[in-house]
């Protein structure tokens, strides 16, 4: 079954961002359309939360989040068993080294599940639309997760009673083998076997066609740019970015907040994980949708090549005592 999602740009969609935040950096690309949509009005950013637990991802977070204008913006991190992976070209350590965080360390900030169970518990119902770009590592504590002093609902009857959908970076499809699935292959398979929304995946094939990165970095007029810096300091270490970086992330918040129409059509059946990580598809299954392309994958990057050179529309002057300003 082929279906078409439109979303009215004038509703302003409520979203958590649930992110690893390196080892890749498209999660950058992806905060930064975030924060751009947010500054347009059509997203109210509820929580950015770490699917991560190495040393400084809260303040990385924190760092982007106050550069946009929201250092306010709750920021949680797992303290559990979750991966510690973090970016091999260590972009992290120039931007908190760089740009102010007042979140200085993952001990400032609430645990992922606490802070997911805080916000849903005060939301109206249906209202949250939860977008994930890395691993299923806090979906699946989510679910299981018991009555607390935010609410005496079950992890599953919280999230059937306030989220509206699960948007997903995971998944190769009709079928494959997808890094965010596989490397948390356990809390994957018990997102998708009981997640009580529906879900959309955006698959690694939709995200490995858009090169994105060149233009943000050969922009002369925009400096001291974290978004920028990451870019500039990522893109030269892989011999496939030489193009660009494949951009996974980004069109997932794009169709998280815009819905897939114009630039996808849905295909709905059910996400199957296999017992090795990869996936196949069930076409006769329900409430599952994966993208396809509608319109040429040109056209997507050239507007998320565009979303990522914006601008703080804010000005948040928080000074880093430690480092002198530095430019480009």
């Amino acid at each position: 079954m082929v279906m078409e999602n439109k979303v009215k740009l004038k509703e302003s969609i409520n979203l958590i961002l649930d992110t690893d935040f390196g080892p890749d950096y498209d999660d950058v690309g992806a905060i930064t359309l975030m924060h751009a949509l947010a500054d347009s009005g059509e997203v109210n950013v509820l929580a950015t939360i770490a699917s991560t637990k190495y040393d400084h991802v809260a303040a990385t977070l924190s760092a982007f989040n106050t550069y946009f204008g929201r250092p306010d913006l709750p920021v949680g991190v797992p303290k559990g068993i979750a991966s510690t992976d973090r970016d091999w070209q260590h972009w992290s350590d120039t931007i908190i080294a760089k740009y102010p965080h007042p979140v200085k360390s993952n001990s400032d900030v609430m645990e992922s599940i606490e802070l997911y169970r805080k916000i849903l518990s005060s939301r109206p119902d249906t209202s949250v639309t939860i977008v994930t770009i890395g691993f299923l590592t806090n979906t699946a504590n989510l679910l299981q997760s018991g009555a607390d002093q935010f609410s005496k609902l079950t992890g599953r009857e919280l999230i059937k009673q306030k989220v509206k959908r699960l948007v997903c970076m995971a998944g190769a499809f009709p079928e494959g083998k997808e890094f965010n699935v596989f490397k948390d292959s356990a809390s994957s398979k018990v997102t998708f076997n009981n997640w009580p929304t529906e879900i959309i995946f955006s698959g690694f094939e939709i995200g490995s066609k858009i090169k994105t990165g060149f233009p943000l970095i050969h922009n002369r007029t925009i400096r001291n740019s974290p978004v920028k810096d990451v870019f500039r300091i990522s893109i030269p270490q892989a011999p496939e970015d030489s193009l660009g970086r494949m951009s996974w992330d980004q069109t997932t918040v794009l169709v998280a907040v815009r819905g897939a129409y114009p630039y996808y059509k849905l295909i709905e059946g059910r996400m199957i994980e296999r017992s090795d990580g990869s996936n196949i598809w069930d076409f006769s299954g329900k409430n599952h949708f994966y993208l396809v392309e509608k319109i040429p994958s040109k056209q997507v990057e050239d507007l998320i090549n565009r979303m990522m050179m914006h601008q703080p529309q804010k000005s948040i002057i928080i000074p880093n005592t430690n480092i002198p300003n530095q430019n480009d």
